[in-house]
């Protein structure tokens, strides 16, 4: 018998077994399709490696005013550029797979027959005590469902063989975001529809404002308030949905065994138990954040609770950092204004634009600015907003800050290297720049 059966070998499950296993646990982890799920497979990996693409193709078309003439003979290669991205999946599955050692691979579906056994290919697995982390697809519009030619889904998109002429975008979320301005730089006439007032919804207005006007220089159509309905979707090459993502549990025969759901999802407690005391669930499957390092975080969690059972701890979601691959890049952490301001908190912003910053303009990648919340009365940091070069990286700094309660002077009085992109971090929290 095993100690711990993980079901998904995505960034949870995955994280979940290497964790049990350095625990000293005997770990099997069950994985129908792909080590490294969404995330690896059909996420943020091909994702960011057809957007790397897209920036290099931008900065060839601008190359002239950095003094680089490399004539008008750059053109996109998409089919190789798909290679890129198929190699890079292929060399990171390969990395994870080989750092399974100790732990049982069983590739093959999972259904429980009880708590504690596990019918999969070739025979049933008994556990102690079992994690499901089996991760989330793209979820369908009931009058817009996916027919993998015209209609299609986030992972549909990233096995097209040519850029589309035109694109619809129905769902201007994070997903809707990073694929319209991926295809856009590619050359593609992009057009989003969102039924909420601002693209982005949830995220910061005035980084969402932001984020629109620039994609409007850029050439991609915004509508939001909209309703797809009284668009005409055969006035576009292809219709992609991105209008969220739901928790993928069919097959597992959870209702055989009594695991509560709520609309799909697995209902856990703050440790990452389920109704049944054995059985845990990390990652997607759960509802919560859905983002690959947070499900990490959970799987690892959830490791450590079945290892310390008379010690568990948490899973804390209050400083996740969220990260938006756009260009100019977006991301944030901890509490944003609107949120605060709706809260009542007495705060103090402090904002700086990235004109301001040397390495900026070195990189000419100014547009977009930071901007950081912090307690008036405490001087203690409660978020952050980043639209701007390398916002995905620096948010790093500001969430370590945001989690372990620095205050404002703190911040002020660390010493950040110039110049760098960094330091405009540093900026931001000078006396004259709060407002």
């Amino acid at each position: 018998m095993h100690d711990l059966a993980v079901i998904g070998a995505g960034w949870a499950g995955f994280n979940a077994a290497l964790r049990a296993r350095d625990l000293g646990l005997k770990t099997c982890l069950i994985e129908r399709s792909l080590v490294g799920g969404t995330c690896l497979n059909s996420g943020c990996i091909p994702t960011k490696a057809l957007i790397q693409s897209a920036k290099i193709y931008s900065l060839t078309k601008k190359s002239a005013s950095f003094g680089i003439e490399i004539g008008a003979s750059s053109a996109v290669n998409f089919v190789k550029i798909q290679e890129r991205k198929d190699k890079i999946i292929q060399q990171l599955r390969q990395g994870m797979q080989g750092s399974l050692k100790d732990i049982d691979f069983i590739a093959s579906d999972a259904e429980f027959l009880s708590a504690t056994e596990i019918r999969v290919a070739g025979g049933v697995i008994k556990a102690k005590n079992v994690i499901i982390a089996t991760g989330s697809r793209p979820a369908e519009l009931s009058s817009l469902k996916f027919d993998g030619k015209k209609i299609i889904s986030s992972d549909d998109i990233l096995n097209l063989k040519e850029i589309p002429g035109s694109l619809l975008i129905v769902g201007g979320g994070v997903i809707g975001c990073e694929f319209a301005s991926l295809f856009a730089a590619l050359g593609a006439q992009v057009e989003i529809v969102e039924k909420m007032p601002q693209i982005l919804p949830g995220f910061d207005s005035e980084i969402a404002r932001k984020i629109t006007s620039i994609f409007k220089k850029k050439g991609i159509k915004v509508n939001t308030a909209a309703d797809v309905t009284n668009v005409d979707l055969n006035s576009f090459d292809l219709v992609l949905v991105c209008v969220g993502r739901s928790s993928r549990t069919e097959g597992l025969r959870l209702e055989k065994i009594g695991i509560v759901l709520e609309r799909g999802k697995i209902i856990v407690d703050r440790y990452l138990r389920t109704n049944i005391d054995s059985i845990y669930a990390a990652g997607d499957c759960t509802g919560k954040i859905m983002l690959a390092h947070f499900a990490a975080y959970q799987g690892c969690v959830a490791a450590e609770n079945i290892a310390h059972a008379n010690n568990p701890k948490t899973a804390e979601d209050k400083n996740v950092p969220s990260c938006i691959f756009t260009d100019p890049e977006i991301a944030s952490v901890g509490i944003g204004e609107d949120e605060a301001r709706a809260k009542g908190t007495d705060l103090q912003i402090h904002k700086f634009d990235f004109l301001g910053s040397g390495m900026a303009r070195i990189l000419d990648e100014a547009e977009g600015f930071i901007k950081i919340i912090s307690d008036k009365k405490t001087k203690i940091l409660l978020g952050a907003s980043i639209i701007g070069p390398r916002a995905t990286e620096l948010i790093a700094v500001l969430g370590l800050a945001v989690s372990n309660c620095l205050t404002i002077t703190q911040i002020r009085e660390t010493i950040f290297a110039h110049p760098t992109l960094s330091e405009s971090i540093h900026e931001a929290v000078n006396p004259f720049h709060a407002i």
